[in-house]
């Protein structure tokens, strides 16, 4: 964890030399509206212990040279609190806050986009998820539903003539609303807050 995050600080301090005009201008009708992406995060699926097998894909359309939208397909399971910071948070992979078997989650997030100044911009990402709670053996026990809020601010950096891209941020990530959990569940997340501040983000894509 702690060489993730040393890997998105340099990035961040990589673009703070990096002579980019990020921003798209609005009253160029010529830049490519159109991309695909992911997260970084899928790197995430490598690991042995507790992978989440994850999988996210970017659909998105820039509106304007400052206004993009963009719709995100995803799934992951867990099998702690979302309150616990994964980077931060000692408690986040121990056997005292594990749930008693995990939740699969699937999700459609729908972001909007404002650039400010240069590449930098703010997000606002509301997700509604599916979720399947299952026990250690992967049976499922249950069902719920959540509303899943990000908040971001971020660096957009284009690259070889605009035709990839990538974007570092860092989030508040709010869990907004959720359903009952079951018993073992229930009782674990509820010892944690709503919101986690400064959780790190590192989206990529190809612009057409």
């Amino acid at each position: 964890m702690q060489k993730s995050i040393l890997f998105i600080g340099l990035v961040l301090m990589m673009t703070g030399t990096m002579q980019l005009k990020a921003q798209y201008d609005k009253s160029d009708s010529s830049f490519r509206r159109r991309f695909v992406g992911s997260s970084v995060f899928l790197l995430g699926n490598l690991s042995k212990v507790n992978p989440p097998n994850f999988v996210q894909l970017n659909i998105g359309y820039r509106i304007t040279g400052k206004d993009v939208i963009t719709l995100e397909p995803k799934t992951w399971k867990y099998a702690w609190p979302n309150g616990i910071h994964p980077f931060f948070n000692k408690s986040y992979g121990t056997q005292e806050e594990k749930f008693p078997g995990y939740i699969r989650e699937y999700g459609l997030s729908v972001a909007y986009q404002r650039f400010f100044w240069q590449g930098l911009y703010a997000e606002l990402n509301v997700m509604p998820a599916w979720q399947i709670f299952a026990n250690d053996d992967g049976n499922k026990i249950d069902n719920g539903f959540q509303i899943f809020n990000t908040y971001r601010c971020g660096y957009h950096i284009k690259l070889f003539k605009d035709r990839f891209f990538i974007q570092t941020s860092v989030a508040i990530t709010h869990r907004a609303y959720h359903t009952t959990m079951p018993d073992g569940f229930k009782q674990l997340d509820d010892k944690w807050p709503k919101f986690i501040l400064g959780e790190p983000g590192f989206h990529f894509g190809f612009n057409f």
